[in-house]
């Protein structure tokens, strides 16, 4: 993970960004405490047009609670972007800039391939740690604003 983290530590709806906070983490490491999404971001930058990518927990990170990408572990074929983590912890513990939090996993594809990149995808552009964006497909078919 990088250096930075953001904090969403109000009230969640699939309608609208997400309020959050962004804090640096310092070399001597920042306490996580459960209750609250935290998301973080990799170091590394990953793509392939050949095989999909299945980003995992690391073992030694699940032993100290800490669940990563739990929701969204699948990064497309031509998925080029740092992975957004989102990290939720079963107690207090502290974590530490560039520690790892997974690993990945690639997977052979089968059939013909769609990139990601070429179809426009909604994280396609992603530089930093990204929010939710449903509120954007909400509000283009007319769901909630």
């Amino acid at each position: 993970m990088n250096d930075r983290i953001r904090i969403c530590d109000g009230p969640l709806d699939a309608a609208r960004p997400t309020h959050y906070t962004e804090s640096a983490i310092p070399t001597t490491g920042m306490v996580l405490t459960p209750g609250l999404l935290y998301l973080g971001l990799t170091l590394e930058r990953t793509c392939s047009e050949r095989y999909a990518q299945f980003l995992n927990g690391d073992r030694t990170i699940g032993a100290l609670g800490i669940w990563v990408h739990v929701s969204a572990p699948l990064g497309h074929t031509g998925h080029a972007i740092a992975w957004t983590l989102e990290i939720r912890v079963a107690r207090p513990v502290r974590v530490y800039p560039r520690m790892t939090f997974g690993k990945l996993v690639f997977l052979h594809t089968f059939g013909a391939t769609a990139s990601y990149q070429r179809h426009g995808r909604k994280y396609t552009a992603s530089t930093n740690i990204d929010i939710s964006r449903l509120y954007q497909e909400l509000a283009s078919d007319g769901g909630q604003p």
